[in-house]
């Protein structure tokens, strides 16, 4: 019998078909009870006569209307056709059988209808609110799991696609999920959001929210938690798994949400996910909180604010720009804590900082950590980077109490079977010491008065209260904000919100004000702006997803140049023939070369891609022109100004090859080693054989751009064509595909 009731309730509260069936049931009990009753009586017909009614029908009036059997139950009068007043009794037993299917109709009939409706009304709305009504079928945007990050997505998705609607699945309580919407996105985009209720890596949820036939798909996760990257590796499988035989799926892109650094590092370094993505046909994406971050402020430079939708706009850490390859200009990067943000965001600047006045010795981009713990946590760091410190030297210097005071080059990491090193234009920095002690606080001051460098400094320790603190309590000089001069920017990591410090920097930046000071006896005046005037703030937890769109674009066409390049002699298409190709024939080849791409080599080009704004910033410098004026992107390149892209690119590569993994061969192992006892050109096949030990990370191109260690000159030759390019791939770019 148990059984029975578990069955039964379980059916009653599995869905409104089954409550429909069992009033469905209620009806026709009723119906036989009084069809049955009224079969018994003698005045069934009587009645129905003289109330002009269907026999048949009368069951079902009394199981409904009370005023008919009233009707029954009184007698009744009406006059004839002669005049006369007619009264009409009706039977006990016709009255006792109308009473009892009336009964059964007041009881069971309407009170079930009434029962199942108002059942039906508040099912509708608690599976509403607990997201379990699934409304979107096809063409729409799915994001799985909910992270802070979720409302930076859906505002970038709303943004490009204002008509789109988005499907988030979650395993959080919808009301919940609601709520943060209402808090962080911007109110004319809610009603495109759509929450259901699900875990992401179960795929017995994925018919029901109809993945198959969306458009994108974002994994989110929830980054708080331990399991998180585990858990959204495991996400993109089962999608895959679930797409795997679905030729009609719909789906184009998976963008998957790393939290670690080094989970994010090795999806972008090798091919994890090839054999599942291009099974299904789906592009896979990955993309971490903290280098997103550092794309927004080194590349895109600005952020948007969810809730008004503003661009909040960031300095340019290179300053007016380096000018020329004369120019005694350098970056210099300071990060204050060994966070992962700072990790991040160091190496996000290694990849970019490049610029063409590094002369092999002098005017290298510098990369600075201040930390307390520096000996532990510099060693974390090196480890991470092995090969680039393989090759190059780093300075370190101990700034607390008891130590030298002085930052010392250190070459002990350094390879020493390596045939040359030293050749790179970055260069790391680690102080030990406390931000707040004097001697650190000396050193910032003597950085920010150097003017041989674009001073930045990142306040990127863990904790937001403890960034705020520093940033209020830097030394006077830092703040000296020249109204027509480029200063040192502060930037400021914030956990959630941005704006007390936005509003310190409003105010401080609403009007200069005039200044004087002596120097050698004479009064020099100038406009200061006031004392946080250029304080930023960066890592909001909401504002912080970004896709570089125009990125991408760019490094499908950088792929699609080298793609269809001569190797035989190492040159690009013409521009004549690029020119005469329609752009609906270019993007389609551009697109179809990407699409066989493994992750790695991608990502290759989107590095390429991000460093083209430097190499504009520094283009426009040397043309005299304000780093964001744009107006001459698109002329050709003179001959010099293509050798210093060249130079520059070449050096860029060198990090990004070893960021990426890849190491300086040794000797033995060195291609160019073979053919310095040669003489001519034409490659052995032990030649071949050293050439194909990139497939174990090891890079017979890491090496000085010119000189005797140098890249050969048809390898030379490459890096410098590919520069008259750009302003192409620019001009291209900036149409909508």
């Amino acid at each position: 019998m148990h059984h029975f009731k578990l069955s039964f309730d379980r059916k009653l509260s599995s869905g409104t078909l089954w409550q429909i069936g069992i009033v469905c049931a209620i009806i026709v009990l009723c119906l036989t009870v009084s069809y049955t009753l009224l079969a018994c009586t003698d005045d069934w017909d009587t009645f129905c006569q003289d109330k002009r009614i269907s026999k048949f029908m009368l069951p079902i009036y009394l199981l409904m209307d009370q005023n008919l059997y009233n009707e029954i139950y009184l007698a009744s009068e009406e006059v004839s056709s002669t005049g006369e007043t007619v009264t009409h009794f009706y039977n006990d037993r016709l009255k006792f059988a109308s009473g009892l299917t009336f009964l059964f109709g007041m009881i069971f009939l309407n009170g079930a209808v009434i029962a199942i409706l108002s059942d039906f009304i508040k099912r509708r709305v608690d599976n509403y609110h607990n997201g379990r009504t699934h409304y979107l079928k096809k063409g729409h945007y799915l994001i799985m799991g909910y992270d802070d990050i979720v409302p930076s997505v859906i505002t970038h998705i709303l943004t490009k696609h204002p008509d789109a609607y988005i499907l988030l699945l979650t395993s959080a309580p919808a009301e919940f999920i609601h709520e943060k919407m209402r808090e962080s996105v911007a109110q004319r985009y809610l009603n495109h959001i759509v929450v259901n209720y699900g875990h992401r890596i179960s795929k017995d949820y994925y018919k029901d929210i109809c993945l198959e036939h969306a458009k994108e798909i974002y994994i989110a996760g929830d980054r708080r938690k331990p399991q998180h990257d585990a858990l959204n590796v495991e996400c993109v499988q089962s999608i895959c798994a679930y797409l795997e035989g679905k030729q009609d799926h719909t789906v184009k892109r998976i963008t998957c949400v790393f939290e670690n650094l080094d989970t994010y590092t090795s999806f972008c370094t090798s091919d994890i996910f090839s054999d599942l993505t291009k099974g299904v046909h789906v592009e896979f994406v990955p993309y971490n909180f903290y280098v997103g971050w550092a794309t927004q402020v080194f590349v895109r430079q600005h952020y948007e604010t969810h809730r008004d939708t503003r661009l909040m706009a960031y300095p340019s850490v290179c300053g007016q720009g380096i000018r020329a390859v004369d120019d005694n200009k350098c970056v210099h990067l300071v990060f204050v804590g060994t966070s992962t943000f700072a990790v991040s965001f160091a190496r996000e600047a290694a990849h970019l900082m490049h610029f063409p006045n590094f002369d092999g010795t002098n005017h290298r981009t510098r990369i600075t950590f201040i930390d307390t713990n520096m000996e532990v946590e510099m060693q974390e760091i090196i480890t991470r980077f092995r090969h680039l410190f393989d090759i190059q030297s780093y300075y370190y210097g101990d700034f607390t109490e008891n130590g030298k005071h002085a930052s010392e080059l250190q070459d002990i990491r350094v390879n020493k079977e390596l045939d040359t090193t030293d050749f790179l234009d970055v260069e790391f920095e680690f102080i030990k010491g406390d931000v707040f002690s004097q001697p650190v606080q000396n050193l910032l001051c003597k950085w920010h008065k150097d003017n041989g460098q674009y001073l930045s400094i990142f306040l990127a320790m863990s904790k937001q209260s403890k960034n705020f603190a520093i940033s209020m309590n830097l030394p006077d000089e830092l703040y000296e904000n020249k109204a027509d001069e480029w200063n040192t920017p502060i930037f400021i990591r914030q956990d959630d919100a941005d704006n007390f410090v936005t509003l310190l920097q409003g105010q401080s930046r609403k009007k200069a004000n005039p200044y004087g000071r002596l120097e050698n006896g004479t009064l020099i005046g100038e406009n200061r702006y006031g004392r946080y005037a250029n304080i930023y703030p960066f890592g909001m937890n909401d504002t912080a997803f970004y896709l570089e769109e125009e990125a991408m674009r760019r490094a499908k066409l950088i792929n699609y140049l080298y793609e269809t390049a001569n190797y035989d002699t190492n040159t690009f298409q013409p521009m004549t023939v690029l020119a005469a190709t329609s752009d609906e024939t270019l993007w389609q080849e551009a697109k179809k070369f990407w699409n066989t791409k493994t992750v790695a080599e991608k990502w290759s080009n989107m590095f390429f891609a991000y460093s083209i704004k430097y190499k504009l910033i520094y283009l426009r410098a040397a043309r005299g022109l304000a780093i964001d004026d744009s107006s001459r992107d698109h002329e050709p390149l003179t001959e010099a100004e293509i050798q210093a892209v060249g130079r520059a690119e070449h050096n860029r590569w060198n990090v990004e090859r070893l960021l990426m993994g890849y190491r300086k061969p040794l000797p033995e192992e060195d291609v160019y080693t073979l053919k310095e006892n040669k003489d001519d050109d034409k490659e052995t096949d032990e030649m071949k054989k050293l050439r194909k030990n990139k497939k174990l990370f090891i890079h017979a191109e890491i090496r000085p751009f010119d000189g005797e260690k140098g890249l050969s000159e048809k390898m030379q030759k490459l890096d410098t064509e590919f520069a008259q390019y750009i302003p192409w791939i620019i001009q291209k770019t900036q149409k909508k595909v």
